[in-house]
């Protein structure tokens, strides 16, 4: 860091820098927990909530493993592995108590501006596939967290649950389709500016827009984090205890300046992503529902097609996707020179294992790129076949950044879901990665908060606020404690449906 005569020093207990679901989730959580720490947020658009967390950048699905069949895959022996299922089913279920416990407290109103019941359903062809997702069913119906599970191959069934999908199809097609009741839909962006509103209205937590954060240096016991005004170029140096990176995309390129040795090895792969979006009111009011397929074979798990509704901005919507492309920027409104600032000599040993191990990914990102409009209808007429190009339009997704980390013996693995990188001490933690980000949230930014705020947590007082707060955080679940809590969520957010 170049040596600058500070306009402004402060003490900070943490500063977040991104203004996105995580920074405000993180902060809130903080403020709940001890209310006298001091906390700065730093976003560097005009506006919270822009980049991964707009409702337009991300699919908008309450991520509890309810539909997404990734989450569920064959073993070898044929046998069904739910445990990944099971964690983020738990995980969501975590994040949906911290809202029921901000609304029974007055701080959060009106959820249905940002959640909504809608059904979530699994829907497949073919033989082979329609016998996985029996098996599927029997498996997850097993276990209390899913044991409302619905499975048919009954055409008339599915009818009934998506009648759009099911226009124009005959008898002798093989399908089969998975339903549970509860699921949600979720504006993420909505929901980010609320609890950054609690934050300053409620906790006297500044949140200050068109600030970046350039680089953190260590400074004795604490961080300096240089800070840059863009729109009138003023710069600042902030002192802080503990500093959370939660800049979505451009959370690697921080990373890579601060000294701690746990950043070495990390590189990331840009995705961009679209939607095909429905500007028929009639067409969009004939499917309440989120139906996920299966990814195509050798597809990477972001690739797997849905069908879903949607409430954006008060109105109900249609989107088919995603559909992805590649991009070298690290975030929609970033460089394009990103992706190349983003190697150096320790990660590039990552950063070719990746690559070399994931052929198929560059493949399939080839084969996204070079997709016209009417190839793009020609995916969703697998969905509803009888849909015109007329009625349907493209709009451009967020950016992520899927990590790049080491790996013995592959060099570089490419992680699909969410990454967390942490210095030894807690003090600086930093989040990548992609889904179910958003909607587990809660379970990671309560690790983060304990792991740098330990002496908060740790305390017969911080232990007991936090189960007032997430009552099965860190609880084996049993499911008399599940069905108690789930009932308590869809009651404070206006969820409750007959199971």
């Amino acid at each position: 860091m170049s040596k600058k005569t500070p306009l402004a020093a402060y003490e900070y207990d943490l500063i977040c820098v991104g203004g996105g679901i995580m920074s405000a989730t993180l902060a809130l959580i903080a403020k709940l927990l001890d209310p006298s720490l001091k906390i700065l947020i730093l976003e560097k658009l005009g506006e919270v909530a822009k980049e991964s967390s707009a409702a337009w950048n991300n699919s908008g699905t309450g991520h509890s493993a309810l539909c997404e069949l990734n989450y569920t895959p064959e073993e070898e022996d044929g046998s069904i592995n739910i445990k990944k299922a099971i964690d983020i089913c738990n995980q969501f279920e975590i994040s949906k108590q911290f809202w029921s416990f901000l609304v029974r407290e007055n701080l959060l109103d009106d959820p249905e501006s940002f959640i909504s019941h809608v059904p979530h359903h699994s829907w497949v062809s073919g033989k082979e596939n329609a016998d996985y997702l029996e098996k599927r069913y029997h498996k997850m119906q097993e276990h209390f967290m899913f044991e409302s599970i619905h499975f048919t191959r009954d055409i008339d069934v599915m009818n009934e649950w998506f009648p759009l999908i099911m226009r124009e199809r005959t008898p002798d097609e093989i399908m089969a389709a998975s339903r549970i009741d509860r699921g949600t839909e979720i504006n993420f962006g909505a929901l980010t500016r609320k609890l950054f509103d609690i934050l300053e209205t409620k906790f006297d937590t500044p949140v200050q827009c068109n600030e970046e954060v350039k680089d953190i240096d260590p400074d004795q016991k604490d961080w300096s984090v240089e800070v840059k005004n863009t729109k009138t170029g003023k710069e600042r140096q902030l002192e802080a205890r503990h500093v959370f990176i939660g800049a979505g995309g451009g959370s690697l390129l921080l990373l890579q300046k601060v000294e701690i040795d746990e950043k070495d090895g990390y590189g990331g792969f840009p995705v961009s992503g679209e939607w095909l979006v429905c500007k028929n009111r009639d067409v969009i009011d004939q499917h309440q529902a989120k139906v996920y397929s299966k990814a195509g074979l050798g597809d990477p798990p972001m690739s797997t097609p849905h069908l879903d509704t949607r409430y954006i901005d008060g109105k109900r919507e249609l989107l088919f996707g995603p559909f992805a492309g590649f991009s070298p920027k690290f975030l929609k409104e970033g460089s394009n020179l990103d992706l190349f600032k983003s190697i150096s000599f320790k990660n590039i040993p990552s950063m070719l294992g990746a690559f070399w191990h994931n052929l198929p990914l560059t493949e399939y990102l080839i084969k996204q790129v070079a997709m016209s409009f009417s190839d793009r209808m020609d995916d969703l007429r697998k969905f509803v076949k009888d849909a015109k190009d007329e009625d349907w339009e493209v709009v451009v997704a967020g950016q992520r950044v899927q990590t790049i980390k080491r790996d013995e013996y592959e060099g570089g693995k490419l992680e699909f879901g969410t990454e967390v990188i942490s210095s030894k001490d807690g003090t600086v933690t930093c989040l990548m990665g992609a889904s179910p980000g958003a909607s587990t949230a809660v379970k990671i930014m309560l690790d983060v908060f304990e792991r740098a705020f330990p002496e908060v947590v740790n305390t017969e007082e911080g232990k007991a606020r936090l189960n007032a707060i997430v009552p099965t955080y860190k609880t084996e679940l049993n499911e008399a404690l599940f069905k108690e809590h789930l009932e308590k969520s869809e009651e404070a957010l206006g969820l409750k449906v007959a199971h």
